[in-house]
């Protein structure tokens, strides 16, 4: 499990560096006045200049990517174009701001989901499992933005029942901050319900058909029993993967329902930056991000290595 460890981790550094030097190539080769940018079309040429001077956007292609390696190892991501202030702070700041709230969505989607693809698979072709695939296709295909929206208008507006902000009150404790993210919550569970759910069936269903299972229906165990003990540890490595890629997407690409609902995550700081060509806090944000779907990968690995070690022996060879 060591050996394993270790060689998805230098995988990890390894991605890390290409991205770092993607998003390099992206904000420093593309053509474009950083400090034009800033100041805007009528600043004069001279100040244009002498801003591009001071935040070095003028310098030379290999000395800034060198500079940019370095502030990954370091992490030392410089100051904000726009602020002035450090950026990993800031962006950190983002980070913990969408971990509460894709906390609280996986917290809602994960066991209802689970609990729904489990209770399918057992009523295969029947009513209640078509209900649910038919349920699970249907919320998977509106968008967040949609759900959303009718959550704030109905929910928020029209019953009253919950605030339509998700940012709460400072100093706010755990239940009020809770009430605050429950809609945008829901609105990513929603979304997420149907996905999780009809993967949670399709391995269910295979580990159903297997060979042992049969064995230890023979042997007289209940349905629950076999459920309980050989089919849900099996029947959750293609789900547990599927989690980890959403993780990672619920930090960084949920900008429709942080601007719905006046949240300043992840995604709706780097819209920021890149609508204010804030080259620090864009790299700082992607590159944050990119660890952030590294380490739930990584997680995911391991939990999949645990639950069937047959991965990881087939994985090392």
């Amino acid at each position: 499990m060591v050996r394993y460890l270790l060689r998805r981790l230098l995988l990890g550094l390894i991605t890390l560096w290409l991205l770092a030097t993607i998003v390099f190539a992206i904000t420093n080769i593309l053509p474009t006045d950083v400090g034009r940018t800033i100041l805007g079309p009528f600043a004069p040429p001279e100040t244009v200049a002498a801003l591009n001077e001071k935040l070095g956007t003028n310098r030379p292609l290999p000395v800034r990517y060198v500079e940019s390696m370095i502030g990954l190892v370091t992490l030392n991501f410089g100051d904000s174009f726009v602020s002035g202030s450090p950026v990993l702070p800031q962006v950190l700041g983002a980070v913990g701001r969408s971990a509460k709230l894709a906390g609280l969505a996986l917290l809602i989607t994960i066991p209802l989901s689970i609990a729904a693809g489990l209770y399918a698979a057992r009523r295969r072709d029947r009513l209640a499992d078509r209900a649910i695939v038919l349920a699970g296709v249907t919320l998977s295909s509106i968008p967040e933005f949609v759900t959303g929206t009718i959550l704030v208008v109905v929910v928020g507006v029209q019953l009253d029942l919950l605030p339509v902000l998700a940012t709460a009150p400072e100093k706010a404790d755990l239940v009020t901050q809770i009430r605050y993210l429950l809609l945008p919550a829901v609105a990513m569970a929603i979304v997420y319900f149907g996905y999780i759910a009809r993967m949670t069936r399709a391995g269910a269903i295979e580990v159903l058909q297997s060979d042992y299972i049969r064995t230890a229906t023979m042997k007289g165990l209940t349905t629950s029993q076999t459920m309980r003990r050989h089919v849900l540890r099996n029947a959750l490595v293609p789900t547990v993967a599927v989690i980890a890629v959403q993780i990672g997407y619920l930090f960084g690409g949920i900008i429709a329902v942080e601007k719905i609902f006046n949240y300043n995550g992840m995604g709706a700081t780097m819209l920021y930056a890149a609508q204010r060509k804030d080259l620090p806090m864009l790299t700082a944000g992607v590159i944050v991000i990119g660890l952030v779907y590294m380490l739930a990968t990584l997680a995911a690995d391991l939990i999949i290595a645990w639950m069937n070690p047959r991965i990881r022996l087939e994985t090392e060879r």
